[in-house]
């Protein structure tokens, strides 16, 4: 009896070594499934200059944890977008086409949520998606396991959303309860079984620049700087830059600057007014300002609103880091700052976005990868939003569709210098008629020249960024840059074949 029952013995410690075994493994690749592949998080703000954050050389704001995100990650000095308004940057990063290609060129069409976009594709992969924010593209967010977004632009204060379909109102600043709803689903929300990818995208600092509770005061008692082009007279520009509908001096609204002043007093009036207010009243100095002194005060109205909203957003991008930190999530979690296309805070007069200028096309793009990035990097490479998708997919290990007209920006990431890397970006923008009358144009920007066509207007600019950063004078009928403006146009027809750009018909109103 006792040898027989030795094999048997054996048998059930074989047995349950092996089931031991299982559960061993199935554990591992569990562990592997959430931290074997990195979370996504991905942080975008609407209207972002990266001239408003001081790791990109801010003379105007302070900005410390897109800061700390530069310092423990790369910054991107040339990641421009491909049509520079919010609507359709969103659908190019949902989709990873061109605006012609996706169906979304301007603000106000509907996207169509059947086509392929990354967050259905990570979904394939296995991981969990979310969206809590701004989404602005009409139909409701596809692809994602939690959605939460405004209405349309949606307002600073007490906004209406909607969750997974539902009606819901909150209170209090939207930039703080954006920052609440991602955090309440990273503690809460998430299957914590899956790895993640969360889209936090913020409506600040869109215009109307109505700041939050903590910073309606900030910036009083000082004057920010302004920059070196406010006063431009468009005379080394064609007809479009003289068209627009976009300056200080004209098209800020009483809405924007807040402010109704009292107009006409006299000169008996005034001195009553500055015994009563005192001589810094700025409903008085307003209405007694003219020229260039108008033009600066008003200035200062807008940019003075639009940092303190920009204040709040670090604030909140500051608790999200703190809880990565707390939870032991930073470890493995990837975190990327954006905003949906560059920002006129002022230069050559304007304000808003639409043209193919620098202070429009280029947007800030920061990526903080623990182990994988190094700390403190920056990158000169032409990237694009066009290449997020594509990015986000080679992150999470899922495989990049072959009709995504981007590239993974993970090769650079990693600090190779692949040598098939664009030297050249094609641009685009349509919305005209539309908001600020910009005139539709196309392009192509190398690293040191950008040819531009307004094809509505048959006018023509090139400029020689090297010598006039600041793009204040076209070279294009200077006969020193013949060969220069011959290689860019066969560039830009190139560019054109290459992602089979059809040509616009729409009629334009006289």
């Amino acid at each position: 009896m006792r040898t027989s029952s030795l094999p048997i013995t054996l048998a059930r410690v074989y047995g349950l070594l092996l089931v031991v075994c299982f559960v061993l493994v199935g554990a591992v690749m569990r562990v592997w499934a959430v931290e074997g592949r990195p979370n996504i998080l991905f942080v975008f703000t609407d209207d972002h200059s990266p001239l408003a954050i001081s790791a990109y050389g801010s003379k105007i704001n302070q900005t410390p944890n897109m800061d700390r995100l530069a310092k423990e990650g790369m910054l991107f000095r040339h990641c421009f977008v491909t049509n520079s308004i919010c609507g359709p940057s969103r659908a190019v990063i949902q989709t990873g086409k061109y605006s012609h290609v996706n169906g979304f060129i301007q603000n106000g069409n509907r996207f169509n949520g059947a086509q392929q976009t990354f967050p259905k594709l990570l979904r394939k992969a296995g991981y969990q998606t979310a969206i809590i924010g701004k989404w602005h593209l009409k139909s409701d967010p596809t692809g994602y396991d939690y959605w939460n977004i405004l209405i349309g632009q949606g307002p600073y204060y007490n906004p209406p959303m909607i969750e997974n379909g539902r009606h819901v109102k909150y209170e209090g600043y939207t930039t703080d309860i954006i920052t609440d709803l991602a955090l309440s689903w990273l503690r809460e929300g998430r299957d914590k079984s899956k790895p993640f990818m969360l889209m936090y995208q913020h409506k600040a600092p869109h215009r109307r620049w109505e700041p939050g509770p903590k910073y309606l005061h900030k910036y009083d008692n000082v004057t920010i700087p302004e920059p070196p082009t406010l006063f431009d007279d468009y005379s080394g520009r064609g007809s479009a830059a003289k068209m627009q509908k976009m300056m200080i001096a004209k098209n800020l609204t009483r809405r924007d600057l807040k402010l109704d002043p009292p107009k006409g007093l006299t000169s008996e009036q005034l001195e009553t007014w500055n015994k009563a207010y005192g001589p810094k009243n700025e409903a008085f100095e307003k209405a007694h300002l003219t020229g260039r002194a108008l033009v600066r005060w008003k200035y200062q109205r807008y940019i003075k609103d639009y940092l303190r909203c920009v204040a709040s957003v670090d604030d909140n991008l500051g608790r999200v880091l703190d809880y990565l930190d707390e939870s032991g999530l930073a470890k493995n979690t990837i975190v990327i700052y954006s905003a949906d296309q560059g920002w006129y805070l002022g230069e050559h007069g304007w304000f808003d976005k639409r043209w193919m200028y620098e202070e429009s096309l280029r947007m800030p793009l920061i990526v903080r990868w623990p182990g994988v990035v190094k700390p403190g990097s920056e990158d000169a490479h032409i990237v694009s939003n066009l290449d997020f998708a594509e990015t986000f997919l080679e992150m999470a290990g899922a495989p990049i569709p072959s009709d995504m007209q981007g590239r993974s920006l993970v090769p650079i990431l990693k600090g190779e210098s692949p040598q098939d890397w664009r030297n050249s970006f094609y641009y685009h923008y349509y919305e005209y008629p539309g908001a600020h009358s910009v005139r539709r144009h196309y392009g192509v920007r190398t690293q040191r020249y950008k040819l531009i066509y307004f094809y509505n207007l048959h006018e023509w600019e090139l400029y020689d960024l090297q010598r006039d950063p600041h793009e204040l004078t076209s070279v294009y009928d200077d006969t020193g840059y013949a060969g220069v403006q011959r290689r860019l146009k066969a560039e830009l027809q190139r560019l054109r074949e290459q992602y089979r750009v059809p040509e616009d018909t729409r009629p334009v109103p006289d």
